[in-house]
This record gives C-alpha cells, sequence and structure tokens, in this order.
C-alpha cells in the first residue's frame, strides 16, 4: 500500500536525576558529597533511506520514544546514557512540526540525519553544590524532560518528469511500455488510484542515461475543490522537472476537444501551485492508432501556437515512444537541479547519440 502522510507522536528521553550522596569510607571522615549525575535521555533522530518508498511502517506505529537516562550513583559515578532512536523515512519526506505547521527538515537526498527531538539533560550530583563555606550540601537536580511533539509527514516522490491528463488518457499504459513499472491497467476511469515510479533508460551502452518518470493518477475538472481524486496526489509533481501532459485525441471519450482538456488540466495545476504550468512541459497525443484526424490535428495545432513539443504516440503499438523518451531525457538533462557546478555535468551525464534521422516524432 502507497502511503504519503503520516502523523506520529515523538518523546525524546528523559534525563536522569543527580545523585546525593556522601563518601563513607574507613579512615576517611567527613568524605564529602559524592552524588554522580543523571545521564542524558537519548535523542530522536529521523534518516532518510533508499529502502524505503512509503510511510506505510507509520500507519500502526504512530508513537516513538527514546530511552531515558540513568539516575546518577555514589562514588561519583553518573548515569547511563539513554540510546537515541532513529526513524528511517523514504526520500523526499517532509517533516513538519504539527502544532507550529513549521517545516523541520526537507529530505531531498539519501542518508540524511536529523534531531527531531532533543533528550533531556541529566540533573546534577550533589557534588556539584559543595562550597567552602557548604560542604555538605543536600541539593541535587532532577533531570530536564526529553522533548515530545506530533510531526505531520508528507512524502513528495523525487521524479524528474511526471505524467498528468484526465483519466483513462493512457498515461499507465505509457510508462508500462518505456519502463518496468507495472501499473493496473484497465479500460475505466480512476484505474490508478496511486503513484508509480518506472526508471526510463535511453541510449545505448555505453552512453546510456536513466531518468525517473512518474505516473501520476487522473485529474478531472474541479480536482482543486476535491472532485474525482482531488489534488491528493500533485503534491508529487512539485518536484518534478518536467510535466508530460497526454491528452487522448480518439473518440473513446465523450470530450469531444482535446485543446480544451489540456487547458482544463493546465488550469487545475495552476490552482494547485502557479508554477507548476511555467515548467518545461510536452504535450503528448495518445491513441493514435485510433485517433480522430480532426483531433489529432486540432492539438498539434495549439502546441505549434504554444512552442511546446508535440509528439503522437500509441502506446499499444510503440508508435512514437522513442522520440518522445529522447526528448523527455533532453529536457530533464538541461532541467534537472544539480548540486554540481556546470562544468561537472559531462562527466556524470555524458551525451547519447541522437535519435536516428525522422524520428522525432510527427511534424507540428
Amino acid at each position: 500500500m502507497f502511503l504519503d502522510e503520516a502523523k506520529i507522536r515523538i518523546k525524546a528521553g528523559d534525563g536522569g536525576n543527580g545523585c546525593m550522596a556522601f563518601r563513607r569510607e574507613k579512615f576517611v571522615p567527613r568524605g564529602g558529597p559524592s552524588g554522580g549525575d543523571g545521564g542524558h535521555g537519548g535523542d530522536i533522530l529521523m534518516s532518510s533511506s533508499l529502502s524505503h518508498n512509503t510511510l506505510i511502517h507509520f500507519r500502526f506505529n504512530p508513537e516513538h520514544k527514546s530511552q531515558r537516562g540513568g539516575h546518577g550513583l555514589g562514588s561519583n559515578c553518573s548515569g547511563f546514557a539513554g540510546e537515541s532512536t532513529t526513524l528511517r523515512v523514504p526520500v523526499g519526506t517532509l517533516v513538519y512540526d504539527d502544532a507550529s505547521g513549521e517545516l523541520l527538515h526537507d529530505f531531498a537526498h539519501p542518508d540524511e540525519t536529523v534531531i527531531v527531538a532533543k533528550g533531556g539533560r541529566g540533573g546534577r550530583g550533589n557534588q556539584h553544590f559543595a562550597t567552602s563555606t557548604h560542604q555538605a550540601p543536600r541539593e541535587h537536580e532532577l533531570g530536564r524532560s526529553g522533548e515530545e511533539r506530533v510531526l505531520r509527514l508528507e512524502l513528495r516522490l523525487l521524479a524528474d518528469a511526471g505524467l498528468v491528463g484526465y483519466p483513462n488518457v493512457g498515461k499507465s499504459t505509457f510508462i508500462s511500455r518505456i519502463s518496468a513499472a507495472k501499473p493496473k491497467i484497465a479500460n475505466y476511469e480512476f484505474t490508478t488510484l496511486e503513484p508509480n515510479l518506472g526508471v526510463v533508460q535511453v541510449g545505448d551502452y555505453p552512453h546510456t542515461e536513466s531518468f525517473t518518470i512518474a505516473d501520476l493518477p487522473g485529474l478531472i475538472e474541479g480536482a482543486h475543490l476535491g472532485a474525482g481524486l482531488g489534488i491528493q496526489f500533485l503534491r508529487h509533481i512539485e518536484r518534478t522537472s518536467v510535466i508530460v501532459h497526454l491528452v487522448d485525441v480518439s473518440d473513446a471519450t465523450d470530450r469531444p476537444d482535446p485543446v480544451e482538456d489540456f487547458k482544463v488540466i493546465t488550469a487545475e495545476l495552476k490552482s494547485f501551485d502557479s508554477s507548476l504550468p511555467l515548467r518545461p512541459t510536452v504535450i503528448v497525443a495518445t491513441k493514435i492508432d485510433v485517433a480522430n484526424p480532426e483531433k489529432l490535428k486540432k492539438l498539434a495545432a495549439m502546441a505549434k501556437r504554444r512552442k511546446l513539443p508535440f509528439f503522437a504516440i500509441s502506446a499499444v503499438t510503440g508508435e512514437g515512444l522513442d522520440p518522445l523518451k529522447y526528448t523527455i531525457a533532453d529536457l530533464v538533462r538541461i532541467h534537472r537541479p544539480v548540486d554540481l557546478p556546470s562544468s561537472d555535468l559531462a562527466e556524470i551525464r555524458p551525451n547519447y547519440p541522437p535519435p536516428p534521422p525522422n524520428a522525432r516524432g510527427r511534424a507540428h
């Protein structure tokens, strides 16, 4: 089960109490205070892991606590420090404080570790309160309480490209043909109920390159108001570099105008995040093996007016898939965020051979 939201309660360990004790040893009269300090409580840490891809492991285990510190002992012995607890989350998880709404951390990279709740400090024993005029102190400190908070976790998939469009336009079939993803495919709307990720490889060895693509559940008009599946999964497109907009140009649906379909979905994206329509977008006409020529021509003309890349494909027959893959890879390579200087890009992402002539899709 794919779960991209979770709310958990965490409690760091309390610090141990300081000890009140006096040294009692033969031939050592008035040994003085010897109470040890309490141990520090264990922290709650959170770490990003590539071996997790959902937050399902928090669904039935929403409370997490760390070990408290041990109490101080006599002979100036400190209590043991509490053991910290590390919670593993998928890469792409955002951690919010549920009370204040503050973003605590964005796990954008693997193996990041942060402290989300600090353990309490151990109390001081009475050895620390001795002075020249107060040589037998009976004061000692109690341990401090560890931090306790409720966290809200949101998972946003880290995909290079995202597929959007109306339900049943062929997104699942398309991603199954260009990657190893195996989404559910059926001839009815809202077949996809959760995002699917696929890894696409282009080019020939040794100049191969790969990118990740996300198949998002279909949108309909009014999605930002809760219609259909609403915008429940649109958060996963916020991290994508390229948007691939699929439009059905067959007569299989009761929507007569593919241009209007494109405008409706674009408006829903804008209602969710005004920056989404400004990202690099590829328009893809699907199901051209059973296409209505007038719909195809109208959509191609609109793409030409907007100066957007346009491709006509059939995921069933495979027509047009290869040139589309190359174009998406080109756009991802240009717009994918990187942490290295531009001079180093050639070393980590070598150029691959261009597609064969006349393989860049149908003309506008």
